[in-house]
């Protein structure tokens, strides 16, 4: 018998919208209204049953149009009793929340919970582009809390340097990746395109994806005037794409107060294993760029609560950002290169598209309706925040999880200090004299030319990985950035030296 505790999805809503006329965009907030109604028909029940929410979460849009978005969507629906929150930035939010509300309904503290988050981003730039400024405030009496706390995701010298961009800080990643794999430039840039030839597959049969265009590896992988380098190795084709109108909405509460309200059992997914995790904080402050351990704690830990393995995962979607969000994960989790299952069942941020940071409810929500069309499967979402910063994983079915006893997860605090003790290298933040690129990226314009270099580099000629840590731009010098995307400039040695807000390495 499963118990009355037991948390539940019983409902999601997708909306994809484009073409509009410009009297009658979407905004934020109507995409959601639209996203919550769509859930409540996916789980049979009335939009009316919405008034007894006892709890509505809204994921912060990058562009927040109200001061209080949260209680507005819960007045426009009649909830005025919910608890009303926001999150912070942080593509983990989703996840975050579906495993948060889990426990919160497990131990009675939650009843009824709508989550839900849009983007209106491409209307937006309509209407901007007509000459219009997009106004969809709304006046509240107050501003919208957040239900966790925001930190800052770079330090003053990280942003100095450029390392704030997401499409550089992948970047970065990427490229160490790169050398980790031991690939050449060329290899690992079709390696890039073949693995995100397979998410277009998947994008070109959704009727939600932004662009449902199956492209092939080269076309992904190489740099035309329509697909320019944004931050090398990366091209536009492999960047998320947040300039779209989507929106997501889920419906969790237990299984008792399902019965209770008459959504059929053939609605119900069962949340069998979750994890929430952080890497060490600051891009600098990280043990290396091709790997996670707050991933790989992340995975272990859902796959264990679940009691499975990763090979027993029948369908996954991995945060894809950009490929080494992928490639990064696929390797903490214990995916091989080369296994033939698909990473995603959206088509992936830049094929299906993201509503900024709700892009993993739109997974989530996909997820659902893959698993009730194959029953007693098992699907796993993960969801990640800042530049690889904040992780949660899901491992969902719709059979119920094993036992009879109440649902309960592991505190996130029992496991993340294996994370927290990892040491990192020292770093300087005025370095001075011979040193080596750990990693490194090149930053594009619109018009094709390179802007700038930015390096992480350490400290000494030789290959002492305990040597201190630097951020540094190079000069700049059109002939050298283009030399450093065509020349392997990992490990390459040269000279920094510290000036003012920006320090400047210069290969020999």
């Amino acid at each position: 018998m499963i118990h009355d505790a037991t948390p539940i999805l019983i409902g999601q809503g997708q909306v994809t919208v484009r073409g509009e006329p410009l009297e009658a965009l979407s905004t934020p907030l109507s995409l959601m209204l639209s996203a919550a109604s769509l859930a409540c028909e996916d789980a049979e029940l009335s939009r009316s049953n919405l008034r007894n929410l006892s709890d509505l979460v809204v994921v912060k849009s990058f562009r927040e149009p109200m001061r209080n978005t949260p209680r507005v969507l819960a007045d426009r629906l009649g909830a005025s009793q919910a608890q009303c929150w926001l999150t912070p930035d942080g593509g983990n939010a989703p996840q975050y929340l579906v495993n948060h509300y889990a426990q919160a309904i497990a131990t009675g503290e939650s009843e009824l919970v709508l989550l839900a988050g849009a983007e209106a981003i491409d209307n937006a730039r309509r209407l901007i582009k007509d000459g219009r400024k997009p106004d969809w405030s709304i006046t509240t009496a107050d501003d919208a809390q957040y239900l966790y706390d925001d930190r800052p995701m770079v330090t003053p010298q990280e942003r100095a340097h450029g390392i704030w961009s997401a499409s550089s800080v992948y970047a970065l990643f990427e490229n160490a990746l790169r050398g980790f794999y031991g690939h050449s430039i060329e290899a690992h840039q079709i390696e890039m395109g073949k693995l995100f030839s397979k998410f277009s597959a998947v994008a070109a049969k959704s009727k939600y994806a932004w662009f449902p265009i199956e492209r092939s590896a080269e076309e992904i992988a190489t740099a035309t005037d329509k697909n320019r380098y944004v931050g090398w190795p990366y091209t536009k084709f492999m960047n998320a794409m947040n300039q779209i109108n989507q929106s997501a909405a889920l419906l969790l509460t237990s299984v008792g107060h399902a019965r209770k309200m008459g959504v059929p059992e053939s609605r119900w997914v069962y949340l069998h294993g979750c994890a929430d995790t952080t890497e060490k904080w600051f891009v600098s402050e990280r043990v290396n760029y091709h790997a996670s351990k707050a991933i790989e704690v992340m995975g272990r830990q859902a796959t264990a609560m679940a009691g499975v393995e990763i090979d027993d995962i029948d369908y996954i979607d991995i945060y894809s950002c950009f490929p080494s969000a992928v490639a990064v994960s696929r390797d903490a989790l214990g995916i091989e290169r080369d296994d033939t299952r698909q990473l995603t069942v959206t088509g992936g941020l830049p094929f299906h598209g993201g509503a900024g940071n709700n892009y993993s409810m739109n997974a989530i929500a996909q997820m659902m309706d893959v698993l009730r069309t194959n029953p007693g499967r098992l699907g796993m979402v993960t969801a990640n925040g800042g530049y690889l910063s904040k992780h949660s994983a899901g491992i969902y079915s719709t059979e119920p999880p094993s036992g009879a006893g109440k649902w309960t997860r592991e505190p996130p605090t029992t496991y993340q200090p294996i994370i927290d003790s990892q040491m990192s290298p020292s770093f300087t933040a005025e370095p001075f004299g011979p040193a080596r690129i750990e990693t490194y990226t090149v930053t594009f314009g619109r018009d094709g030319a390179p802007q700038k270099g930015i390096v992480i580099g350490r400290m000494g000629l030789d290959d002492d990985l305990n040597a201190p840590r630097f951020v540094a731009n190079t000069p700049d010098d059109v002939e050298l950035l283009m030399d450093m995307t065509r020349t392997d400039f990992l490990w390459a040695r040269g000279k920094v030296e510290a000036g003012g807000e920006v320090n400047i390495f210069t290969p020999s």
